[in-house]
C-alpha cells in the first residue's frame, strides 16, 4: 500500500569538511561576529556627529589617537566605517528580505496556478532578468528620489528573480507527490493545500535564500552610494565614504578610502563564507540554482 503522508526529508551523505575549510569558517565567524559587535556597540564607544567638521584635523595619517587617519573634513575615518558598515548591514537583510518576499510570492502564485498566469509572470521574470541589476536599481532610485527606504526598495525590486523560479519550479515538483492528491481527493482546498503542505517544504529554501542575498545587497547598496544615489553624502556610508575618499587620493590620502573598503571585503567575505557553508550543509543543489 502506497504510503500517502509527506514525506520526510532524506538525508544525504555529507563529505568531510577538510581542516582549512573549518578554519575558514571559524575565522569568517570570528569576523562577522567582531564586526556585529562593533556596529552595535559604535553609538556608546564612539559617538558621532554625522554633520561635525574639525578643521585642525583635516586628513590626518593613521596614528594612535587615529588608527585609520581623517578625511577631508577631520573625520575618524575608522568610526565613520563602523558606522557605515552598519547602514549597509542594515540595509543588506532588509532588501534582502524584501527580495524573498516579492520573489516568493510571485513563484508561489505562478507554480500554484499554473496555465496562463504562470506563463505570463515567467515571461516578466525573463523581461527583468535581462536588464541590468544595477540600471534598474538606478532607475528606481531616480524614480523615488537617493533615500535609505528607496535604496532598499530598489534592490529589493531587482533582485526576487531567481526566488520566484526556484518557489516555482520547488511547488511544480511537489505537486506530483502522492500526498498532496490524496489531501486534494480529501477535500482540501487549494489554500489549505499550498499553506499546510506545500509551503512548508519551501519556507527552507527561502530561509537560504534570503541569507544568501544579503551580500550581495550590502555590495549593491555600496554601489548605489558610490554613485551618489544613496545616502546623503553627509551620513556615513560606505559607498560615500569610497566616493568622497577618491578626491583624497589626489592628496596623498590614501587611507580615507582604503578602510572603508577594506571593511567592505573583508566582512562581505566573511558574510559570504558563512552563508555558502550553510547552503552546502542545508542543500548543495541550491548552489545551481541560486545564481547570484
Amino acid at each position: 500500500m502506497t504510503d500517502l503522508a509527506a514525506p520526510s526529508r532524506l538525508r544525504r551523505p555529507r563529505r568531510p569538511v577538510p581542516r582549512t575549510g573549518r578554519a575558514g569558517v571559524a575565522v569568517a565567524a570570528v569576523v562577522l561576529a567582531g564586526a556585529v559587535a562593533a556596529c552595535l556597540l559604535a553609538p556608546v564607544l564612539w559617538p558621532l556627529d554625522q554633520s561635525a567638521v574639525e578643521l585642525g584635523a583635516i586628513r590626518l595619517a593613521p596614528s594612535g589617537e587615529h588608527p585609520a587617519g581623517t578625511d577631508d573634513l577631520g573625520r575618524d575615518v575608522l568610526h565613520r566605517s563602523l558606522y557605515g558598515l552598519r547602514i549597509s548591514l542594515l540595509v543588506g537583510a532588509i532588501a534582502a528580505l524584501v527580495a524573498t518576499v516579492i520573489g516568493g510570492c510571485v513563484g508561489a502564485v505562478a507554480g500554484t496556478v499554473g496555465g496562463w498566469v504562470d506563463r505570463a509572470l515567467m515571461r516578466v521574470v525573463d523581461t527583468i532578468a535581462a536588464l541590468p541589476h544595477l540600471l534598474l536599481g538606478i532607475f528606481v532610485v531616480a524614480m523615488l528620489r537617493p533615500s535609505l527606504g528607496a535604496v532598499i526598495l530598489s534592490i529589493g525590486l531587482t533582485h526576487w528573480l531567481s526566488t520566484a523560479r526556484i518557489v516555482r519550479s520547488e511547488l511544480l515538483s511537489l505537486r506530483t507527490r502522492p500526498f498532496i492528491d490524496a489531501a486534494i481527493s480529501g477535500g482540501a482546498s487549494r489554500a489549505r493545500v499550498l499553506t499546510r503542505h506545500l509551503l512548508p517544504h519551501v519556507l527552507p529554501r527561502l530561509a537560504l535564500a534570503t541569507t544568501l542575498m544579503v551580500p550581495h545587497a550590502v555590495w549593491h547598496e555600496t554601489a548605489l552610494s558610490f554613485l551618489g544615489l544613496g545616502l546623503p553624502p553627509h551620513l556615513a556610508s560606505l559607498g560615500n565614504m569610497i566616493n568622497d575618499g577618491q578626491r583624497s587620493l589626489l592628496t596623498g590620502a590614501w587611507w580615507a578610502s582604503l578602510t572603508p573598503g577594506l571593511v567592505l571585503i573583508v566582512v562581505t567575505l566573511a558574510l559570504a563564507t558563512l552563508t555558502g557553508r550553510w547552503r552546502d550543509r542545508l542543500d548543495p543543489r541550491v548552489r545551481a540554482e541560486l545564481n547570484l
